[in-house]
């Protein structure tokens, strides 16, 4: 069995958003606080083209996250088929603890064509909270 290996990234809101260099790979977008609409739309493309390959949304407007990375994977192929390999499955959270999808992300989620053996924290606030948030998930 290959180890699952966790990354944590910390942006603020509207921040910039920086080149990932990660194997397909399953997000937990955690967003604490307000962006702009278009900042979401970009860093829904981001994720998509980065190799977001699952996507858990959980927080604030969790299900238009989920509605965007729907819409940037359908936009990257020109409202075509997205082949299997490069589909996004995309879930929404916005009334769970945070604790149960860090849960679901460990035990559950899972791509049909894709094996994820990386996984993101995408934690989307005014300041990081690494520690907190990475000892919460290996404790689900």
């Amino acid at each position: 069995m290959i180890a699952k290996i966790l990354h944590y990234l910390h942006l603020p809101p509207d921040g910039a958003l920086p080149e990932l260099q990660l194997p397909p790979f399953l997000a937990i977008v955690l967003v604490e606080d307000d962006v702009s609409e278009s900042w979401m739309w970009d860093a829904c493309r981001w994720l998509a083209a980065s190799g977001c390959r699952v996507l858990l949304a959980w927080g604030r407007d969790a299900e238009a996250w989920r509605d965007a990375v729907d819409d940037a994977v359908l936009e990257a192929f020109d409202y075509d088929d997205v082949p299997a390999e490069r589909a996004v499955v995309t879930t929404s959270h916005e009334d769970e603890d945070v604790d149960e999808v860090f849960w679901f992300a460990r035990h559950r989620a899972s791509h049909p064509a894709v094996p994820l053996n990386a996984t993101l924290i995408l934690h989307i606030a005014p300041a990081s909270r690494k520690d907190e948030l990475e000892a919460r998930y290996a404790d689900a």
